[in-house]
């Protein structure tokens, strides 16, 4: 999965152009809740730092963020099921 993040102008070399950055994710379920963990980023083919990442390697982000009327609280509410297979992902929503 690549995540794109636009670059502000002003920013010295970079402004004005978007970064790509190579990111790996696990996703599944663990009993009725999905967990979606951030394995690692990387910029130019070299992975970042976790700390540069604010730490957040291997943590649930659901678990972490959730609670409340939060952005993964009403995802999890419109997601029936979750699944990848041979790097696809398939997410069916609810009615």
């Amino acid at each position: 999965m690549k995540l794109v993040l636009p670059v502000e102008n002003e920013v010295p070399a970079l402004g004005g152009k978007s970064l790509r950055l190579p990111m790996g994710l696990t996703v599944h379920y663990e009993g009725k809740k999905p967990t979606i963990a951030l394995k690692g980023v990387s910029l130019g083919g070299i992975p970042l730092p976790n700390a540069w990442l604010g730490s957040l390697k291997n943590v649930n982000l659901v678990e972490e963020f959730g609670g409340g009327d939060g952005f993964w609280e009403v995802f999890i509410a419109g997601v029936r099921s979750i699944r990848v297979r041979r790097g696809e992902l398939r997410i069916v929503l609810n009615e």
